[in-house]
């Protein structure tokens, strides 16, 4: 990874967000441009119920759904508590202000845009083990070691 240490904003709401509210605020997010690394982050809602009587059926949750996000389908598999983004650069930041001021605009609840470090920018444990020694630096992160499938890469406009 470059020694240039990029801005991070994290998106949280006081509610976990419905998949429609997620698939608008993405949808803004995505035109507006200069986003690096998204990571949506959550409770996970797992296709299959994982424990209990009812192991290994169908888990009919409301919320897994398969959300439009520019062009591509994606698949919620988390129901989304809080938006992380690493952005090219500050400049960025009033127009995602903005983007969720809109989103949020008519929601009974509240949401804030938060500066800082959210996200890993060195291999971790985990990464090691998921990807091996040679992984691709922006992943970093951004693995669940217990997930089965790797992440879900959305073409930007560039």
């Amino acid at each position: 990874m470059t020694e240039a240490i990029y801005p991070q904003v994290r998106i949280v709401s006081a509610r976990f967000l419905r998949p429609d509210t997620v698939e608008q605020l993405l949808n803004r997010l995505v035109r507006i441009g200069g986003i690096l690394r998204m990571s949506l982050t959550g409770q996970n809602l797992p296709a299959t119920v994982p424990y209990g009587p009812a192991r290994g059926k169908p888990n009919p949750h409301p919320d897994r759904k398969v959300i439009r996000v520019g062009d591509q389908e994606v698949q919620l598999e988390v129901q989304v508590g809080a938006v992380i983004l690493e952005l090219e650069d500050e400049s960025y930041i009033p127009a995602i202000e903005e983007a969720v001021d809109e989103v949020f605009a008519s929601k009974d609840f509240s949401c804030a845009v938060q500066k800082g470090r959210f996200m890993k920018t060195t291999p971790t444990v985990s990464d090691y083990a998921k990807y091996g020694p040679d992984a691709d630096r922006e992943v970093l992160g951004l693995v669940d070691p217990r997930k089965k499938g790797g992440p879900v890469i959305i073409q930007g406009n560039k």
